[in-house]
């Protein structure tokens, strides 16, 4: 199994940002030209990118559609999105635009069954569920709702209808780079069977090597790469011999 690296490039307003656990205001990176930020991963190696829609995410609406579409068109590369994904109308647009893979959030939390639903039509291999966490509880609604319960309890569940796969965000680690903490990333991983991919505070060389040794396919990097903290080439060739 390989393990995929996943630059991020999240969308607020128009721009290419990075913010610290997710609170809007916080941007470490904001940078004016989404997709030229996608090509320059794209150039350094990399063959997946995650892209969230943060005004959707935190307000609902997808605001940041246009751009979405504009990477998706000029970049050949495996694609997932997430951010505001809110009705089934949502996920057939963003499908449409050749996107090879949705997050599902606050929908799938909203209504869990809506993944078997979805998981039957497109294929669960185009299928994600985010169990984004806080303190040890999901949380939804763009971070903003603590739900009551924990990622593996979801887990299970989302697996069972149907989801092909799950982005566990550790939003205590998110965008701090300090480094991550692999041991939920195994804990989920040691509960489902399907794939996990994880992101929150990736910044060096042995988190990549942490998060592949607790059993995830992959992992997302965001704020590291942008502020020169992590090589991305580094980090795709060193996934390499994992």
């Amino acid at each position: 199994m390989t393990f995929d690296i996943f630059p991020a490039v999240d969308l607020r307003g128009g721009r290419c940002v990075q913010l610290v656990q997710g609170v809007p205001g916080s941007e470490v990176v904001s940078l004016d030209d989404p997709l030229g930020q996608a090509l320059r991963w794209v150039e350094m190696g990399a063959d997946h990118l995650h892209i969230i829609d943060l005004d959707g995410a935190i307000e609902g609406v997808r605001l940041n559609a246009p751009v979405l579409k504009r990477i998706v068109e000029e970049l050949d590369v495996f694609v997932q999105v997430g951010g505001g994904i809110r009705r089934r109308s949502d996920v057939a647009e963003v499908l449409d635009t050749g996107v090879d893979r949705v997050i599902l959030g606050t929908m799938a939390l909203r209504d869990p069954p809506v993944v078997m639903r979805l998981s039957d039509e497109y294929g669960p291999d185009r299928i994600m569920v985010a169990l984004d966490v806080r303190d040890g509880k999901v949380t939804s609604e763009g971070w903003q709702r603590t739900l009551e319960f924990n990622a593996i309890e979801l887990g299970v569940v989302f697996e069972s209808f149907g989801a092909g796969s799950i982005l566990f965000t550790n939003i205590d680690t998110e965008g701090q780079q300090r480094g991550v903490d692999p041991e939920p990333t195994k804990e989920l991983v040691e509960a489902v069977s399907i794939p996990v991919v994880a992101a929150g505070g990736v910044s060096s060389l042995n988190d990549v090597k942490l998060l592949s040794e607790a059993g995830a396919a992959g992992a997302v990097i965001g704020t590291a790469i942008y502020t020169g903290v992590l090589d991305l080439r580094a980090a795709l060739d060193f996934a390499k011999t994992l």
